[in-house]
């Protein structure tokens, strides 16, 4: 098979043997190269067109499946904040019952302890005043109930707090004050003698006894009826062994007639603490304790006090 390609005039035309082996590959190369060359531009121009709107698209679902991790974050975040919410709660009601606790306790101890009923009440808050600075809102807001409730209750047991405190000085110093006034019986026995003018055991003539004769066996422990410090453990002069104590708050008390004395001068003792056995030494007529009260540097009646209950 033969092409005759005819140029412009003038020349001579061309003969293309397509028998010629070589010249037969030749075409089909350029025929080739031609196709695909052509391919490569329509691709091209394929992708061009088409590649915009595929990244537009893998973007957006890549949007979508952020949105959704978002959303699961989001729903674990509330999940976790119910459950506090739910346990924050709980404690609050446990605070709450802790709370009522605390009134019914310092309700108690301000009858026990003899206080003014209208002095401490734990139903109301004290008066309190005073000009208040914001401080901003807090960045974590919760619920307004539970928010509310925890306010009153911090509220409330800065209120118990103060009320417990001032009652708790006020008790020990009621409690000090008690320890210090003598108050009960030195030793256990009866009194067989009171406090004013009698007849003398010796020799019958009237003579002012100026404590208690409280009769005991011999050896029987004396106590101190009041905290205090010993002034003199000695022998007196008709008092025989003899156990005197200051109390500081112008008491003083004398325990005589021991058989023996256990304390020391300038020890200290407080309510109920041994200082003695009775006997019968100095002035005596048989085992007994004589007790005396002074106050103010006078002598008084001891009746009233070993009569009374601490």
């Amino acid at each position: 098979m033969q092409i005759i390609l005819v140029s412009r005039a003038g020349k001579v035309p061309k003969t293309l043997d397509l028998t010629n082996q070589r010249l037969r590959w030749r075409v089909l190369g350029i025929g080739a190269t031609a196709v695909l060359a052509l391919a490569t531009i329509g691709a091209g121009l394929a992708l061009a067109v088409a590649s915009p709107r595929g990244r537009a698209v893998a973007e957006i679902d890549a949007l979508h499946q952020r949105v959704q991790d978002q959303d699961k974050q989001l729903g674990d975040l509330k999940v976790d904040a119910h459950r506090q919410l739910d346990a924050l709660a709980i404690k609050l009601g446990q605070l709450q019952a802790q709370a009522t606790r605390l009134n019914a306790l310092g309700e108690r101890l301000a009858q026990v302890g003899k206080l003014d009923n209208g002095e401490f009440n734990f139903d109301q808050p004290p008066p309190v005043g005073g000009v208040e600075v914001s401080s901003g809102s807090s960045a974590y807001a919760l619920p307004q109930t539970l928010d509310a409730s925890i306010d009153q209750l911090a509220t409330q047991f800065d209120t118990q707090e103060a009320q417990l405190s001032a009652m708790q000085s006020l008790l020990m110093n009621a409690r000090i004050d008690s320890d210090l006034k003598p108050t009960g019986m030195p030793a256990d026995g009866y009194i067989s003698s009171y406090f004013g003018v009698r007849a003398d055991p010796f020799d019958g003539s009237a003579a002012r006894h100026t404590g208690l004769d409280i009769a005991v066996p011999y050896g029987t422990p004396v106590h101190t009826v009041a905290e205090g410090m010993v002034t003199y453990a000695g022998v007196r002069s008709g008092y025989g062994n003899v156990v005197e104590i200051d109390h500081g708050n112008g008491y003083m008390t004398r325990y005589a007639h021991n058989s023996r004395l256990l304390v020391r001068p300038g020890q200290h003792v407080r309510v109920g603490d041994e200082i003695a056995e009775a006997g019968s030494t100095g002035r005596s007529t048989g085992s007994h304790v004589h007790f005396e009260v002074w106050y103010d540097g006078r002598v008084v009646n001891p009746l009233a006090f070993v009569k009374n209950h601490r």
